[in-house]
């Protein structure tokens, strides 16, 4: 019964979504705002509906309902309750349901916080996010529907699949979702704006909070996968430039040049066009992300891989939202004013260059994403592009736009002096060459040799981090320094936060790029593996068993000079369900490196134990990278917080 009430409010939320659409567009005639204002209503009538649709769908995996399809699919009677709610977006059909009850709640949201919007454009965000919830409302209804009936019930399930059920994953889409959908309201907001013809200082103030917060859940989002990458899939590293990672990449690039765009705009009332225009591209990715998982045309870790057919009408989605809100750009986009002038030297055109930088950055990505996929649709040819692709080409131009970044800091609005900017960072410029090529001569004694690479990639990470100190610094001093570090200006703290963070990640990316080491070597109980100064000593093997798997545990020991720094176990783990194994990945934390001990399939010779083919690897500075996404996240949690999500828009 509970399971019809969530299909029936799941049409309810399609309906409702259509009329807000309806309503919510009408506001395009300025005289009639009375009828528009029942758009209000209606959005949150709809999110109410799918609310519900989604609530059923949460008791059906709780109960283990095995009468829907979708329960039977991706659960077992004997998951643990916390994987069974979490198999409810684990899979094409419940997902698509969550983005869903996110698309719709930020329409309820703006209806309830959006008291400083003036009413037509109040009235016109809510028509277009309206639109955009019918037409994923209707592609999971009509295509993915994860309440549909199976008859008769099964009589058990299939199970989630083993490697996502961790707990880092079970939140990771969730918090990736809140940040891909929650730039449908950013495009909602720039649509209803080429409509009005009119975009301003006030409308930045209004729209930042949305960016900043879906920003911060995308960055979270992103950092919580590549930390399941590291410990769950054996990898021995965070990030593979798979391309279901860089569809999450490219609307984070084109975010953060949309953050730093919107905030010229809300200071100086520049760059109109260029907003409007992130905006868009922004929420495309986004949507284009979706379309990648979900097409059955990539092969991923963590991809959905669904009937492509279902991927085509995705596509037609996205291929209709772009050419309606880019054809609506061409055609009004001229009417939106310049905005204030300012000079070539300037914290403005600092801010310009810096997009061109991230815009190029997201243009190799998107290249190297989308152009095997182009080739494999249109000519049948496979084609590979791998890391070696992205390294050589992303790494140069982020190292580009690290180096002019403290520069910029130092340039003041309107006009500013770009000898004084130099002079005020080339002190931390040869502090941080001495550390970097310091570091990099400390991994040339091994086998790797000097690496210049390396050392500019430390050095660059440790400028910014010292160029930003730099300016908080200047911003600060005097005998009440303190006082006035605790008092300065939320956006200033985040900001530097927010470059510190930057700058940790790439110290911890170049030296685990550069600096991993790897030894591998079948081992039997009372076996060693040496890698460098560290000795691997292989010191036990049992047995476990859990609720939904069992194990063969091994019991490691890593020490150095004779001396233990550490004991860690690895496991393969057998999920009865799915007859499927996973490895559990053994780690002994270090202050910022690891040693990372993955235990491989069993080697049974006649008269002996079995032996696992073990690899031991060594990586540097890795830590490093999650401080970095930690900061970044803390950054803007502190900007919204400091902005209060509600910002006094100026006039």
């Amino acid at each position: 019964m509970i399971t019809e009430i969530g299909h029936y409010a799941l049409i309810l939320g399609l309906l409702l979504s259509a009329l807000q659409a309806i309503f919510g567009l009408i506001a395009i005639n300025p005289k009639k705002l009375t009828t528009s204002a029942y758009a209000e209503g209606l959005s949150l009538a709809a999110a109410m509906s799918v609310f519900i649709a989604f609530g059923a769908l949460l008791w059906a995996f709780a109960r283990s309902d095995f009468s829907v399809l979708n329960v039977v699919m991706n659960s077992h009677s004997d998951k643990p309750l916390f994987y069974k709610l979490s198999g409810a977006w684990g899979n094409h059909e419940g997902s698509m349901l969550l983005w869903c009850l996110i698309m719709v709640s930020f329409g309820a949201f703006v209806t309830v916080r959006g008291q400083d919007l003036p009413d037509r454009l109040k009235h016109l965000v809510l028509g277009v996010q309206g639109f955009l919830s019918f037409l994923f409302l209707a592609f999971t209804f009509f295509t993915s529907n994860p309440l549909t009936r199976v008859l008769p019930p099964a009589f058990q399930g299939n199970s989630l699949n083993p490697a996502l059920q961790d707990p880092a994953l079970a939140v990771h889409p969730p918090m990736l979702y809140i940040g891909y959908v929650g730039f449908s309201i950013v495009f909602s907001f720039a649509v209803a704006s080429l409509i009005e013809g009119r975009i301003d200082k006030k409308w930045a103030s209004l729209v930042r909070p949305w960016v900043l917060m879906s920003w911060l859940f995308l960055t979270l989002g992103i950092g919580l996968g590549a930390f399941w990458a590291y410990y769950q899939l054996g990898w021995g590293g965070w990030w593979a430039w798979d391309p279901v990672e860089n569809a999450s990449l490219m609307p984070w690039l084109s975010a953060t040049a949309l953050l730093h765009s919107v905030l010229v705009m809300q200071k100086r009332g520049s760059l109109k066009g260029w907003t409007l225009l992130l905006a868009l591209i922004t929420f495309v990715f986004s949507m284009l992300g979706a379309f990648l998982v979900r097409s059955g045309i990539l092969t991923s870790v963590h991809a959905f891989a669904t009937d492509p057919s279902r991927g085509i009408v995705l596509l037609a989605i996205i291929m209709v939202t772009a050419l309606l809100a880019f054809l609506l750009y061409g055609l009004r986009g001229h009417l939106m004013s310049e905005g204030e002038s300012f000079d070539p030297v300037s914290r403005e055109s600092a801010l310009v260059i810096n997009n061109l930088f991230i815009s190029a950055s997201l243009s190799v990505v998107a290249i190297g994403t989308l152009y095997p996929v182009f080739m494999e649709a249109f000519f049948k040819q496979a084609v590979a592009v791998g890391p070696p692709y992205f390294n050589l080409i992303f790494g140069p131009i982020l190292l580009l736009a690290m180096a002019f970044l403290p520069i910029s800091l130092f340039l003041a609005w309107k006009k500013g002096n770009l000898t004084y900017g130099i002079s005020q960072v080339i002190i931390a410029l040869g502090i941080a060459l001495v550390l970097g090529f310091g570091l990099a001569s400390f991994y040339a004694p091994g086998t790797l040799g000097f690496q210049p690479s390396l050392a500019l990639g430390l050095a660059m990470g440790a400028y910014v981090i010292l160029g930003s100190l730099k300016w908080l610094w200047e911003r600060i001093k005097g005998e009440d320094w303190l006082h006035r570090l605790i008092h300065i200006e939320p956006s200033a703290k985040a900001m530097v936060l927010a470059h510190i963070g930057l700058g940790l990640l790439v110290i911890g990316a170049v030296s685990d790029h550069h600096g991993r080491q790897i030894a591998t070597k079948p081992m039997m109980v009372g076996d060693s593996l040496t890698l460098g100064p560290a000795t691997l000593s292989f010191k036990a093997l049992d047995r476990i068993e859990a609720s939904n798997f069992d194990a063969q545990r091994a019991q490691f020991v890593i020490t150095k000079a004779g001396n233990q720094i550490c004991q860690t176990q690895a496991q393969r783990r057998f999920f009865q369900h799915s007859s499927e194994i996973i490895g559990k990945v053994g780690l002994c934390f270090m202050p910022f490196s690891d040693y990372y001990v993955i235990m491989g399939d069993p080697i049974i010779l006649s008269d002996e134990q079995p032996r696992f083919q073990v690899r031991f690897l060594y990586n540097p500075m890795i830590r490093l990278i999650f401080l970095g996404i930690f900061f970044m996240v803390s950054a803007g949690l502190i900007a919204g917080l400091g902005a209060r999500l509600r910002p006094k828009p100026t006039p």
